[in-house]
């Protein structure tokens, strides 16, 4: 995905919306959650992903702002 600026995130999402990525979120302190799911909606300043943790059996909503894709806080991978 481009990260270039903002927009360039925005359209990026707002293209790839209804498919599936795998989701690296930086947690602190060296610790990182991996997780694949699929990318709801996006919003103004945040995104939605409904995620399927692995050895979970339930799915969760989580957002992250355009920002976090920028800092490399959230690192986003389409599957294929």
């Amino acid at each position: 995905m481009q990260r270039t600026d903002v927009a360039g995130v925005r359209k990026a999402v707002d293209a790839n919306r209804g498919r599936r990525v795998r989701v690296r979120a930086n947690k602190g302190r060296h610790k990182f959650s991996i997780a694949e799911g699929v990318i709801c909606d996006s919003y103004p300043n945040i995104f939605t992903i409904r995620l399927n943790a692995k050895g979970n059996l339930e799915e969760r909503l989580v957002s992250y702002s355009y920002i976090d894709v920028l800092t490399n806080d959230v690192q986003i991978v389409l599957c294929k």
